[in-house]
């Protein structure tokens, strides 16, 4: 690692009075995977941006292979070597896969592009990061862990000399994760470059040669990734020590919210059956792919699907939608919060009370006051970073954004939360937020069922849990039954644990949930 051929020195950028980086110096050699390190905001994301074109350094300089670099857009930067996958997807989602693959970069032929070496070069990469992908499919079917993969294959087919990933594994199984270090181990030995974002500290030491830690636009720390550990990043993030990342509760159940029997879906769900109780967090893990978000949304009533059994409490829902789980009690939060969870040009405020236009009317009329006052209340409760409720929500932190999902689902009384990964690109400090704002809902007798392609998350947060393979659910577990192999083995086919017909085992039989304290007067759902 001699021969440096990436060089930040110096830079500064501001945005009015935000100083989002101050005189930041970094290297980067060949063959090194240079891990940067930092919470939302702390100005990872810029530097890269700087480094593709996409933002302009106010001062300092890079240089790139001995030469000033100064990139007018991404393109640019392509052109020289750098290429980015970047965590908000840049897809054209009306193309199919293979065409986004090589968009820029077409293969052709007399002017005309050769789209079965396109396909076979697609299939090609996609063996490589061990995903089945077919490349005729038009990108807008696949789900959010498919389309990070395709940008993945996109930058690793460029040829690229060094390649900026920005949570790379955000939306990956620990499956699909482990193929892309083998990919990058192997980038590595080839002399690429890589620049790596992640808030997964425990990647570091796997992938990692070397860690910078981003704090307000400073560099607050640098040194090799095999002599530090996550708590000490942390602590050099945050400016603190989180003792536990998952924070511990003591449970107590009541009745039954939500009974699914055997749901089947066109999207590959088949004969769904599972509970959840007041109080209770259920996690759902398994590979991407496997059938999870598709289940969930079809739960909502999002997507088809056919029911022989849904209740809720004591209703009961012969063809779930939207506005019926709304109406009864069912919030969902999508895993795309840019795409789908969120109006990003609309204010906090706006957002918070899409779901519940009830409590901001009066005799069916908008009250402007009303809506202010109902949030401010929630951002005081969710403990929201923002400006004013008039803030538009695409300048808040990705936790903060989340948090603001979260409040609208709980603005709208939500007895029962769905939760698609819920913490999925936000940093240490803003998931450990979410997750203590998980176990206050929980003990206000809410039930949670979340999704988490992150194992340590459904094994650390949840009190059951649930493995899909191939959209098939096993049965339910309590979470000590569990570890990251078992569950691996289940999501993966190699262990067959299901109960009779895919149902949920009742009460007391071998596997269930043992019997907790219950809530003898059932879910208490004060608002604020």
């Amino acid at each position: 690692m001699a021969e440096e051929f990436l060089t930040f020195r110096g830079i500064h950028k501001t945005f009015g009075q935000t100083v989002a980086l101050a005189g930041v110096n970094l290297d980067v050699f060949p063959g090194q995977v240079h891990v940067l390190a930092g919470e939302n905001g702390a100005g990872k994301s810029t530097l890269v941006k700087i480094l593709m074109g996409v933002e302009k350094a106010d001062r300092g300089e890079i240089r790139w292979k001995g030469r000033m670099h100064r990139p007018h857009s991404p393109i640019d930067s392509l052109r020289s070597g750098i290429a980015m996958i970047y965590q908000e997807l840049n897809l054209a989602l009306h193309l199919p896969v293979h065409a986004n693959v090589f968009l820029g970069r077409e293969i052709r032929s007399a002017g005309v592009v050769r789209e079965s070496e396109q396909k076979q070069r697609t299939r090609e990469l996609f063996r490589m990061l061990g995903a089945d992908i077919d490349p005729t499919l038009p990108t807008r079917q696949l789900g959010i862990a498919q389309r990070q993969l395709v940008e993945i294959a996109r930058a690793i087919g460029a040829d690229a000399e060094l390649i900026v990933m920005d949570e790379p594994t955000a939306a990956l199984s620990e499956q699909e994760s482990e193929n892309l270090f083998r990919v990058v181990d192997s980038l590595r030995q080839r002399g690429v470059g890589i620049i790596y974002i992640s808030h997964h500290l425990e990647e570091f030491e796997r992938i990692g040669d070397m860690v910078t830690v981003l704090r307000d636009g400073h560099r607050v720390w640098q040194g090799p990734a095999a002599e530090t550990s996550p708590n000490e990043i942390i602590r050099h993030m945050v400016g603190r020590t989180i003792e536990d990342l998952y924070p511990k509760r003591q449970p107590q159940f009541g009745p039954v919210l939500l009974r699914l029997k055997n749901l089947n879906s066109p999207n590959g769900t088949k004969n769904a059956s599972l509970e959840v109780r007041a109080g209770e967090i259920v996690g759902i893990a398994g590979l991407v792919g496997g059938g999870r978000t598709e289940m969930l949304r079809a739960l909502f009533g999002l997507d088809s699907a056919d029911v022989e059994e849904f209740t809720l409490g004591d209703v009961r829902i012969r063809v779930p939608s939207p506005h019926r789980m709304l109406h009864h009690g069912v919030g969902f939060l999508s895993e795309d919060r840019g795409g789908e969870g969120l109006a990003q040009n609309l204010s906090v405020a706006v957002n918070m009370t899409l779901s519940a236009p009830e409590q901001i009317s009066r005799w069916g009329v908008l009250s402007h006051t009303r809506r202010e006052r109902v949030s401010e209340a929630l951002i005081e409760r969710f403990r929201i970073k923002a400006k004013s409720p008039s803030q538009a929500v695409r300048e808040l932190s990705g936790g903060n954004q989340q948090k603001v999902a979260l409040a609208r689902l709980i603005c709208a009384d939500a007895k029962v939360l769905l939760l698609d990964e819920p913490t999925r690109g936000i940093d240490v400090g803003a998931k450990n937020e979410i997750y203590r704002l998980m176990n206050r809902l929980a003990e206000e007798g809410r039930g949670i069922l979340f999704v988490s392609s992150y194992l340590p998350e459904v094994l650390g947060m949840a009190d059951s849990v649930y493995v899909m393979c191939r959209g098939t659910i096993s049965r339910k577990f309590r979470v000590e039954e569990l570890d990251q192999e078992r569950v691996m083995a289940l999501a993966t086919g190699v262990e067959q644990d299901q109960s009779p017909h895919g149902r949920p085992l009742p009460q007391g039989e071998e596997g269930s949930q043992p019997c907790a304290r219950i809530v003898s007067n059932g879910p208490s759902f004060n608002k604020f």
